[in-house]
């Protein structure tokens, strides 16, 4: 972990505009992952959890709908379209924010790969 200290000036070549400059000094200590984990974890809203909805062929513009379980609500998602030349056409939350919908397309193929991927919170 790297941390800039500020060289100290007078005050008076501060006032005067003087450029600051910063050196780069190494911490002398190393934080242990496992904290770090918890304060991630800490960090994340009550609730959090990532569902996926696995890849499936499906008709060129047919949606795929994936629901937070319970009454967890989506923060946010996202999806993939597979396959040759595949194309994601649509992803976005559903009307009532319990889930995320995604649709694609795959020139020459009547068909095309979708996964949905949703994050949901309580």
């Amino acid at each position: 972990m790297q941390f800039k200290k500020l060289l100290a000036l007078p005050l008076t070549l501060l006032a005067a505009g003087a450029c600051v400059t910063t050196a780069t000094v190494a911490s002398a200590t190393t934080t242990p992952v496992a904290p770090l984990a918890a304060a991630r974890q800490s960090a994340l809203p009550p609730g959090y959890q990532l569902v996926i909805l696995p890849n499936a062929n499906v008709p060129n513009f047919q949606r795929r709908t994936l629901y937070c379980p319970g009454a967890k609500r989506v923060l946010g998602g996202g999806a993939e379209a597979r396959g040759n030349r595949a194309i994601l056409v649509g992803s976005f939350p559903t009307d009532d924010a319990r889930g995320w919908i995604a649709l694609g397309r795959q020139d020459g193929y009547s068909d095309v790969g979708i996964s949905v991927f949703a994050i949901c919170a309580d």
